[in-house]
């Protein structure tokens, strides 16, 4: 493993105001908005122990991980797999009050959601509430779903006050008793977009704990270009025009509609495109690529660590992302690619969903078509090829928008005043 297990009882010894952060996997490449948040918060004199429901399966991991101190430690993935530390934890903490308590909670949770899932989340919430450090002071879970569901009963069992940052999925796909129930108990919550909030407000019996955050972009990781070359239009059948996508291959990505889309551009237009990503439907899109006759002009690289995400976008032309809402509710929130393609002022064609219209103002900072439809995904496509003008002017005011809105070392200061840093040793990430 790339990052040995370790129990929560560490040798040295952690401040009273240390955060517990419940994360789902720790670290992902997928998930770099939530290392840009946790090296921010740990630049500005946040204490933080980090607790993963699962072990890390990426073969790499990005440069921005390395710089992160904080200690890791694994509840057990599968309580079948390490059952004496479940039974451990059980019997040190059943008599509790505050045991009882979660007890109830869970057993009414279990009625309503009688999963093998609820039941694994139960006792991984047992494990974090007897292991964790008398030193810590709350807990902060990343994601409302599976994340949020174990913060919950491990911060009743301790009597500590506990909090979220929701996303999408976590929003998107969990019934509306549980949102319901868990922002009844929650301290407070953060979510990085206002369609977001807006859902979340309605469900709330006290709207006011939850609160717009935006993720933002570590701009110091992204330095503003001078200057960028858009002069390639497809007609040059050696220098085709590059078009790019960063994301997993999961349904709401799109990514079926955009191979449909790629083949819809007139025969005479001349184009290479380049997904990077894993995701669980890869190889059905390769297959769908050899079906649609297009493979010889993609190149998929897989998942790729952040710089390697850079270079490609500083030598592409056109980032498109065709999010749309899946069959099960999930969608994107604003996914934090479409910053980073702004930031290297490559000209953006999404859709219109979910936050993606609070960054890409349709003709002003990026184009934006209606999700599920190839065939306009492929008209604004051909446009933004074919011209450059259009791509440099997107592209200029793209990356001013970003800067001017979306830096974050700007929004992620009202997350340092929730978490109890009342006065940041420093507001610099870099």
């Amino acid at each position: 493993m790339l990052y040995p297990f370790r129990r929560f009882k560490l040798s040295s010894p952690l401040r009273n105001d240390t955060v517990a952060v419940v994360l789902k996997g720790y670290p992902r490449l997928s998930e770099t908005f939530i290392a840009q948040e946790l090296l921010f918060l740990q630049n500005n004199g946040v204490k933080m122990q980090f607790i993963s429901l699962r072990h890390p399966t990426d073969k790499a991991r990005h440069p921005i991980h390395n710089e992160i101190t904080a200690p890791v430690s694994y509840l057990p993935e599968y309580l079948y797999q390490e059952p004496l530390r479940v039974l451990k934890a059980w019997w040190s903490v059943r008599k509790r009050e505050g045991y009882r308590v979660a007890r109830k909670i869970w057993l009414k949770d279990l009625r309503r959601d009688l999963t093998p899932n609820r039941v694994r989340r139960f006792g991984q919430a047992l494990v974090l509430a007897e292991e964790l450090p008398d030193e810590i002071g709350s807990l902060y879970a990343h994601f409302l779903h599976t994340p949020a569901s174990v913060t919950r009963y491990a911060a009743i069992i301790r009597d500590l006050p506990w909090s979220c940052s929701a996303h999408a999925k976590d929003i998107w796909t969990s019934p509306e008793w549980e949102l319901k129930e868990k922002l009844q108990d929650i301290d407070w919550l953060v979510t990085c977009t206002s369609f977001n909030a807006a859902y979340l407000k309605k469900l709330a019996a006290d709207p006011d704990k939850i609160e717009l955050m935006y993720h933002g972009l570590d701009l110091s990781r992204f330095p503003k270009l001078s200057s960028r070359d858009h002069s390639r239009d497809g007609s040059d059948t050696s220098d085709p025009v590059k078009i790019v996508s960063v994301g997993r291959a999961v349904k709401k990505k799109g990514y079926d509609d955009l191979l449909h889309a790629l083949v819809d551009l007139p025969p005479e237009l001349n184009w290479q495109f380049t997904h990077i990503g894993g995701g669980p439907l890869l190889e059905k899109l390769r297959e769908l690529a050899d079906t649609l006759g297009i493979s010889d002009r993609i190149e998929w690289l897989g998942a790729q660590p952040q710089q390697q995400v850079i270079e490609t976008l500083r030598s592409s032309d056109v980032f498109v992302l065709a999010s749309r809402i899946a069959e099960d509710g999930d969608r994107d929130g604003l996914p934090n690619v479409l910053m980073e393609a702004q930031s290297q002022k490559v000209a953006v064609l999404s859709t219109n969903v979910s936050a993606i219209p609070e960054l890409i103002v349709d003709g002003k900072t990026g184009l934006l078509v209606e999700e599920r439809d190839p065939a306009a995904l492929a008209t604004a496509l051909q446009a933004l090829c074919q011209s450059p003008e259009m791509r440099t002017s997107l592209s200029d005011a793209g990356d001013d928008y970003l800067r001017n809105k979306f830096d974050s070392t700007i929004v992620n200061q009202s997350l340092l005043t929730k978490l109890g840093v009342h006065s940041p040793a420093s507001t610099s990430v870099a």
